[in-house]
């Protein structure tokens, strides 16, 4: 009952920038973490950057200083803003969030949401 939808995604020479959009909707309860994960060709799913409700934020070492995560809880929507790219960022950026959603008259809780993906090619 909970759709991510991503957008944002396309082609970039390397040093360039871009923003990915990630907007939630359904029957939402509340978005706890939010997040966004990418997927290179032959390589495993990684972390890029998390940020919860409160606007706390984490990244790993391949990112930081370079992308920044947020977030706009009133419109249950999330942003990543990506600069200085470069050619090992190429890969299909998935949206994540964990939360609750009504189902019915009550709601379930704890549950994990992923988006499609999309496409981030950085040309060297």
């Amino acid at each position: 009952q909970v759709q991510l939808v991503e957008s944002g995604g396309g082609l970039v020479q390397a040093g360039g920038s871009l923003r990915l959009s990630c907007a939630a909707s359904g029957n939402i309860f509340s978005i706890n973490v939010m997040g966004w994960y990418r997927q290179a060709p032959g390589n495993q799913r990684e972390l890029v950057a998390t940020i919860t409700s409160g606007r706390r934020t984490n990244y790993p070492d391949s990112v930081k200083g370079r992308f920044t995560i947020s977030r706009d809880n009133a419109k249950n929507t999330m942003y990543l803003q990506m600069n200085s790219l470069k050619a090992e960022d190429t890969a299909v950026y998935y949206c994540y969030a964990q939360g609750s959603y009504y189902r019915g008259t009550y709601f379930v809780t704890g549950e994990d949401f992923w988006g499609q993906g999309t496409q981030v090619t950085v040309s060297s």
